[in-house]
C-alpha cells in the first residue's frame, strides 16, 4: 500500500489536534507514516501510532528551533527522498503553508490548500475546497508530481487505529539558506485557558452588536460555558474592543468548527469567508433582516443581551 507523509505540528513532543485528523485523513489514502521534527521528537511516537502512523521519522537539530522555515522544508524534502509518498499532508496553519508551498517547489509538485476533505481518487487524491469566500466548493486533484496538500483543522475526526509506528531516524542535510533567517527572541502567547481559535470544536463570536469591549464578557461567559473559542468580527475588532488575534474573517482566521455560535454579527461576506465551511451555524441579532441568517443552520431572532446570558444559563443548569 502507498505511504502517506504527515508532517506533525507538535510543542514539545505534545502532538497538536490537526495533525491526529491529518493521519485519519491519511488512512484514507495509504499508510500514514509520520515526520516530527525538532525538541521532544521522542515523546511523539506513541500518540502518532496510537492514531495510525505506521512509521514516525524523527530529526531533531538546533536549526528547527533557532530558524524559520527552510530547515524544516529541507526534512521534508529529505522524507520524501526516503519514503517516495503518494501524498504530502499539512496543518493549515500560517507556517505549515509556507513550509507545504517552498516543498512543492522544491520537488517540482502541485499544491492544494485550505482542504476542508480528501478521498482516494484513480489517479491521486482528490480535495474538497471551499473558495470565492466559501461561495463554491470543489474538488481538485494535483496533476503533477507528489501531491502536497494542507488540510483545515476540524475537516476529520481524530480516530484511533492503532499501528506500528515504528521509530527511524531521519538524516537531514541543511541547505545554504537553511539559516539565512535566525530566530532572535520569542515571547510567549498570554493563555486564556480557552482553545486555540483555528482548532476548536466550538467558537462563540461577537460582532458590532456587542457594542463594546465590556459587553465582551457575555460572549466570553457563553463561551467558557461550552469549552469554546472566542472570536471576533472585523467591525469588533477595528473598533478596538477585541484583540486582532480573535478575528474570524477574509483578513482575520479561517475557523471550521462543529459548532459556530455569530452573536450581534450581520454576516458580511468578510466574516463569512473565515466561517462558512462550520458544520452547525447558530446567529443571534436582533435585525431579522440580517445577511447571516441565510447562511445559518439555526436563527434566533433577538437582543443578544438577553439571549445569551439566558442561553449560558440553561447551559450551565443542564451540566450542573
Amino acid at each position: 500500500m502507498a505511504e502517506v507523509l504527515v508532517y506533525v505540528d507538535h510543542v514539545d513532543g505534545a502532538v497538536r489536534k490537526p495533525t491526529l485528523e491529518l493521519l485519519t485523513l491519511a488512512r484514507r489514502l495509504g499508510d500514514p507514516v509520520a515526520l516530527a521534527l525538532g525538541p521532544g521528537v521522542e515523546n511523539t511516537a506513541s500518540a502518532l501510532a496510537e492514531h495510525g502512523a505506521v512509521k514516525v521519522l524523527t530529526a531533531d537539530a538546533a536549526e528547527f528551533a533557532d530558524y524559520l522555515v527552510v530547515p524544516k522544508v529541507d526534512a521534508l524534502q529529505a522524507a520524501c527522498e526516503a519514503v517516495s509518498p503518494a501524498a504530502v499532508l499539512l496543518p493549515s496553519s500560517a507556517e505549515a503553508k509556507e513550509i507545504a508551498a517552498r516543498l512543492a517547489v522544491r520537488i517540482g509538485s502541485g499544491i492544494i490548500t485550505d482542504a476542508v476533505d480528501l478521498e482516494a481518487g484513480e489517479a491521486g487524491p482528490v480535495a474538497t475546497q471551499s473558495v470565492f469566500a466559501a461561495a463554491f466548493s470543489t474538488r481538485t486533484r494535483v496533476s503533477k508530481g507528489t501531491p502536497v496538500i494542507t488540510v483545515k483543522p476540524n475537516s476529520a475526526p481524530v480516530e484511533a487505529a492503532p499501528a506500528a509506528g515504528v521509530v527511524e531516524a531521519l538524516s537531514v542535510s541543511f541547505s545554504a539558506k537553511a539559516t539565512g533567517t535566525k530566530v532572535v527572541s520569542r515571547t510567549a502567547r498570554e493563555s486564556t485557558g480557552r482553545p486555540e481559535l483555528t482548532e476548536a470544536a466550538i467558537v462563540v463570536s461577537g460582532g458590532r452588536g456587542v457594542n463594546g469591549a465590556e459587553n465582551f464578557a457575555v460572549i466570553e461567559a457563553l463561551a467558557d460555558s461550552l469549552g469554546a473559542a472566542v472570536g471576533a468580527s472585523r467591525a469588533a475588532v477595528d473598533a478596538g474592543w477585541y484583540p486582532h488575534s480573535s478575528q474570524v474573517g477574509q483578513t482575520g482566521k479561517s475557523v471550521s468548527p462543529q459548532l459556530y455560535i455569530a452573536s450581534g454579527i450581520s454576516g458580511a461576506i468578510q466574516h463569512r469567508a473565515g466561517m462558512q465551511t462550520s458544520k452547525t451555524i447558530v446567529a443571534i441579532n436582533k435585525d431579522a433582516e440580517a445577511p447571516i441568517f441565510d447562511l445559518v443552520d439555526y436563527g434566533v431572532v433577538g437582543d443578544l443581551f438577553e439571549v445569551v446570558p439566558q442561553l449560558t444559563d440553561e447551559i450551565k443548569t443542564r451540566k450542573g
